[in-house]
């Protein structure tokens, strides 16, 4: 459990989410099914957030063969069922009172993804919501606010999913440019996939190649540049692969949050981990305990995601952030937005 308050909020002011002498206070929810996860947070408004109160998570490998034949698998979807059917258990029991329950890129590509929707409500009571991949990156970004430094003039945020990578990329001094949102068809998942399960010579180098390719694709039009003022530029990373690169780094025995979300990492050490990474094997790998059987081929992917970003825009640093869509859309339920970082705000302030 976790208290979260973002830095520079934009909320409605003078409201009051509990009373003196009230009933139970509200709870709000968040459920973000993913290509590879499926994760719920449960929390209560605070005055400077929100503390989270219950919380589930499970890989469930949604996108599974996705790549492949195009479609969900009935294992992968019975899978997700089943860990959404526990999701439906928590949400119940916390009496939440307002939710949002987000689908992204396996259901987005799946040519059976509406009738999944579907068939989750009929058989759990949720309701899925399909959002577009800049919805995600917006809920993303949204989620990360309380790690944006009130100084950042740039922020290059970059979210490395199971289905899809996002970039997100804001120039702060110029309050009449829109973020630029760049979409990658390439995640952690379905690149993993498009290799043999243990890594072979040469597969490195085809990840990354595969990625450079889907970047160079996205970015053909030169919207967003390729020298940044980087004493002036904030760089982010959010998701399971810069979580578990930053918990190698610092030797963790067993994964603590804590420890791992906010930290600043120069990218020499996270290069560093990823190497190690590179020369063992997905059992090697799975006898870590902050990757797992579940993770042991997927962060190499990750890497090669990573690395391929990093060769367009070479900074020499990246906070991790352990949050993301899901505290975004918590955030947006109290009715935050991210018209604070559309203008660099003074450190004083």
């Amino acid at each position: 459990m976790y208290k979260d308050a973002p830095s520079n909020p934009t909320r409605s002011t003078g409201r009051a989410w509990r009373s003196p002498g009230a009933g139970p206070p509200t709870r709000i929810a968040a459920l973000d099914l993913g290509t590879n996860n499926c994760r719920l947070l449960v929390a209560e408004p605070t005055a400077g957030g929100f503390e989270v109160v219950d919380s589930f998570s499970r890989i469930t490998r949604l996108g599974e063969g996705l790549a492949a034949t195009g479609r969900l698998g009935e294992a992968a979807i019975r899978r997700t069922i089943a860990a959404l059917t526990v999701c439906q258990r928590v949400i119940g029991r916390n009496q939440v009172a307002e939710l949002r329950c987000v689908a992204t890129e396996a259901c987005r590509r799946a040519a059976n993804g509406a009738a999944f929707i579907e068939r989750v409500e009929r058989e759990t009571g949720i309701r899925l919501e399909i959002v577009s991949q800049h919805e995600e990156a917006r809920l993303a970004l949204l989620g990360c606010l309380p790690l944006i430094d009130a100084a950042a003039e740039q922020v290059l945020m970059v979210d490395i999913g199971g289905g899809s990578t996002e970039i997100v990329w804001l120039d702060r001094m110029q309050p009449t440019a829109p973020g630029i949102i760049i979409s990658l068809p390439v995640g952690v998942v379905t690149l993993a996939e498009s290799f043999a399960a243990e890594l072979h010579q040469g597969d490195f180098e085809g990840m990354r190649s595969a990625v450079r390719d889907a970047l160079a694709a996205a970015t053909r039009g030169g919207s967003v540049p390729r020298a940044l003022d980087e004493p002036a530029l904030q760089m982010l990373g959010t998701s399971g692969t810069v979580t578990t690169l930053a918990a190698v780094h610092l030797g963790l025995r067993r994964y603590d949050r804590r420890r791992v979300d906010g930290i600043t990492l120069s990218y020499q050490a996270i290069a560093d981990v990823g190497t190690r990474l590179k020369r063992l094997d997905n059992r090697g790998r799975a006898a870590h305990p902050c990757i797992g059987q579940g993770r042991a081929d997927l962060v190499v992917a990750g890497c090669a995601i990573l690395e391929a970003i990093h060769e367009n825009w070479p900074v020499s640093r990246m906070r991790v952030a352990d949050r993301g869509v899901r505290e975004g859309i918590l955030n947006g339920l109290m009715g935050l937005d991210l018209s604070a970082l559309v203008h660099r705000v003074p450190a004083s302030v």
